[in-house]
């Protein structure tokens, strides 16, 4: 789990970034952003890494592999 709260735009990107670039992280695996702009953001980087970024609640998301 990657855990960006409190962090600004671009961090909680630049976190997921670095994790799946790493492979630092299971599959699938969660991610808690509260920035509003942190969605967006990391649903691009998730896609150009081939995985998709679901939100699951508020501030809650998940990276799994891309179907």
């Amino acid at each position: 789990m990657i855990d960006a709260r409190g962090l600004r735009c671009p961090w909680p990107a630049l976190r997921l970034a670095r994790a799946l670039r790493q492979g630092e992280q299971p599959e699938p695996f969660e991610v808690l952003a509260d920035d509003p702009n942190a969605e967006r953001e990391m649903r691009a980087v998730a896609e150009a890494a081939g995985r998709r970024l679901i939100r699951l609640a508020d501030a809650r998301f998940e990276v799994r592999p891309a179907a």
